[in-house]
């Protein structure tokens, strides 16, 4: 995946509203940017880190930058814009790197399913030997010590009900799959976030029994590109677990 405009440099002063940070360019010159991000952004919103935005050049836009990339810990790179997510798991899967996904002859994008309101990320069908398969797409940008990844940020009733679609999907026959595309290059595996929402992290553990397949892959990311690259282990207990 190429962005489609060049990333600025720029350092983060300070994210608000969810949706709003406010950086300071290169140049010395104020700037807020659009934040695609509705989570916590916990460990990527660090004032003074270094940031990276795009430029629509669209007057139309109220915030015509978009914030993209920020560094972590001076040496890793960690995408927040989380619009990113699905593309990336659909490019890994037509291109062979998701090789739990291959073999489907079709495949949709937001597609309305289960008993709670929901919309799949991506639906596979026409398999010569599988069933259709549900994909749920998480994107992991929370990084603890020694490369661990955790997932979620915050409190998220909306990941369960996901998990709880998912069952059903396997209840009916058919098959689901979580994938946790890991947009950071610091972490090098991805466990559920016990100590922020341990809800959550049991929904996923019963998920699991119930038959959905959880997979985690890491992204490689520079300033002009992003791809899936590689499987990552997934760790369900964390310390507090014994």
């Amino acid at each position: 995946m190429h962005f489609l405009f060049p990333l600025q440099k720029a350092t983060l002063r300070q994210r608000y509203k969810r949706f709003l940070a406010d950086v300071e360019t290169q140049d010395g010159t104020p700037l807020t940017l659009h934040c695609p991000n509705t989570g916590s952004m916990k460990n990527c919103a660090v004032p003074n880190s270094s940031v990276w935005f795009w430029d629509s050049a669209n007057d139309k836009r109220k915030y015509p930058c978009t914030w993209e990339l920020v560094e972590i810990e001076q040496r890793f790179l960690a995408c927040i814009n989380t619009q990113r997510a699905n593309g990336l798991v659909v490019e890994a899967i037509n291109n062979g790197t998701i090789t739990q996904l291959q073999g489907y002859k079709k495949l949709q994008t937001e597609v309305k399913y289960g008993q709670e309101n929901s919309r799949i990320d991506i639906f596979l069908s026409q398999h010569e030997h599988l069933t259709d398969c549900f994909v749920e797409v998480k994107n992991v940008t929370l990084m603890a010590d020694n490369g661990q990844g955790l997932f979620p940020d915050a409190v998220t009733q909306r990941g369960r009900k996901h998990l709880r679609e998912l069952v059903r999907m396997v209840e009916g026959g058919w098959r689901a799959v979580l994938v946790y595309c890991v947009a950071h290059t610091g972490i090098t595996q991805v466990s559920p976030a016990w100590n922020i929402d341990r809800a959550y992290a049991e929904t996923l553990v019963w998920a699991i029994e119930q038959g959905v397949e959880v997979v985690a892959y890491g992204a490689d990311i520079s300033l002009t590109q992003m791809n899936l690259v590689h499987e990552l282990p997934l760790i369900m207990l964390c310390s507090d677990q014994g």
